[in-house]
């Protein structure tokens, strides 16, 4: 790897640029601000990367709900509202899956206790979503829609969605994502009921690309997965990593279903980046021991929410200590967590759990907003109880405001949730990971954007 010369005027380019975000930092879950060790600290390791330590700023808060006795409806339903969720238990994205499912049962439950929709509790059906290696999603989505759901959160992968996007909207039924990222979205003929709570990856490629630059690589490789997630992505990072200054020396990609990858690395590295971003799924598991075993530094390294995962019983400790990565989102705090670990013990880490949480409650605010449980009614409010009224961040404190009279404007776990007409967030934090010697990974930083 190539050594670098001074990066302050990377730095000061940086800052000049108009992309709306502003560097936060904060210890994840409340915690005190991690120590400035590893990427964190001023100390340049053999590749020139020396990520700038977290500053004593505060990240994301979250309002305090209301905490009064929930009002009864003021309107009743004949037809409960019923809310499918199509999110990976297998293939690719399996490690995304119990989160998630996690985050839409603990929305479920607490929009229940509070006595339901229009006077009857939520129903949810869980169905598989697998990955595009399957077909799994298309009779997931068969079999939900068969059942009368009116809102389907899922599914995780921009890849999947796609399949069955024209399925789920051509019914008249909400698509929810919790997670896709990819742009191509924003513009989709979905007849509005297409929405997300995941930021677009044209933030998320903004920040990473910007983040490298920071940290001092002056030129980055990339392996990138080929479909509408990874090559988004991609696009995103080199965009904002060569208006900081940087190059990208080498973007190889590879498909779906691909167990090969030697030929990637070694292209890559043939390249000699500074840094080297993994734009993959589970891939990561066969690239990251391919990369160290040719002297590939961990620092070096920059993952992405596909492949941000638990690896302590994947790879030796030690091989990702100082690898860092993004996901969208703010840091999941402790009570959060706690609710999630009631729902599943299991879980190890929190990956879109926040975002899937968000979605089951503004579908089921819509509802109540819309005094209906049909998928084009309640997609017909969603966009005002994400704006301009009186804050609040779950369901009861909001169902109360909403049965009062009360215009909402929700702020959720994901951190602030304002729809654009597309369905898009418009505002968002992607929050920056540092792996540690035990290769699971903790919060170093927040960057807030606007879209």
């Amino acid at each position: 790897m190539t050594s670098l010369p001074q990066v302050a005027p990377r730095i000061a380019k940086l800052t000049a640029l108009s992309i709306g975000v502003a560097l936060l930092a904060t210890a994840c879950g409340g915690t005190s601000t991690p120590s400035s060790t590893g990427t964190g600290s001023a100390s340049a390791n053999a590749a020139g990367i020396a990520c700038p330590a977290p500053s004593a700023t505060g990240g994301a808060t979250t309002p305090a709900g209301a905490g009064a006795a929930v009002p009864p409806s003021t309107s009743t339903t004949e037809t409960a509202l019923k809310i499918g969720s199509l999110l990976p238990t297998t293939g690719s994205l399996a490690f995304l899956g119990p989160p998630e499912i996690a985050g839409v049962n603990l929305g479920i439950k607490e929009v229940n206790d509070a006595g339901g929709v229009l006077g009857k509790p939520v129903e949810v059906i869980h169905r598989d979503s697998g990955d595009t290696k399957t077909d799994i999603a298309t009779q997931s989505t068969t079999a939900l829609l068969g059942q009368g759901v009116s809102a389907i959160v899922g599914a995780a992968s921009s890849g999947v969605s796609k399949t069955v996007i024209n399925q789920i909207t051509g019914a008249g039924v909400i698509q929810f994502s919790p997670a896709n990222t990819s742009p191509d979205f924003t513009a989709w003929d979905d007849k509005g009921l297409y929405w997300r709570t995941a930021p677009s990856d044209v933030l998320q490629g903004k920040v990473l690309g910007n983040y490298m630059a920071t940290c001092g690589a002056q030129t980055v490789g990339m392996i990138v997965l080929n479909d509408a997630y990874g090559t988004g992505l991609a696009k995103n990072v080199k965009s904002a990593f060569e208006a900081a200054g940087g190059k990208v020396v080498a973007e190889e990609l590879f498909n779906e279903g691909d167990s090969q990858f030697s030929s990637q690395v070694d292209k890559v590295l043939a390249a000699k980046p500074d840094a080297i971003a993994l734009i993959t799924f589970d891939q990561a598991k066969s690239i990251v021991p391919l990369m160290t075993g040719k002297g590939v530094k961990p620092t070096q390294m920059f993952l992405v929410d596909g492949n941000m995962s638990d690896y302590s019983k994947d790879f030796q400790a030690g091989t990702l200590k100082g690898a860092q990565g993004t996901i969208p989102g703010t840091f999941a705090k402790d009570d959060f967590k706690k609710k999630l670990l009631a729902i599943d013990p299991a879980l190890k880490d929190y990956s879109y759990a926040g975002e899937s949480y968000d979605a089951v409650n503004l579908i089921a605010l819509a509802a109540e907003a819309a005094k209906s449980t049909k998928g084009t009614d309640i997609a017909a409010q969603l966009k005002a109880v994400s704006e301009g009224g009186e804050k609040c961040n779950d369901f009861p404190s909001c169902v109360t405001l909403l049965r009062n009279g009360k215009d909402i404007d929700y702020d959720g776990q994901s951190g602030p949730v304002t729809f654009s007409d597309a369905g898009d967030p418009t505002e968002a934090y992607i929050g920056i990971y540092e792996f540690q010697d035990d290769n699971t990974y903790k919060a170093v930083k927040e960057e807030f954007g606007k879209l």
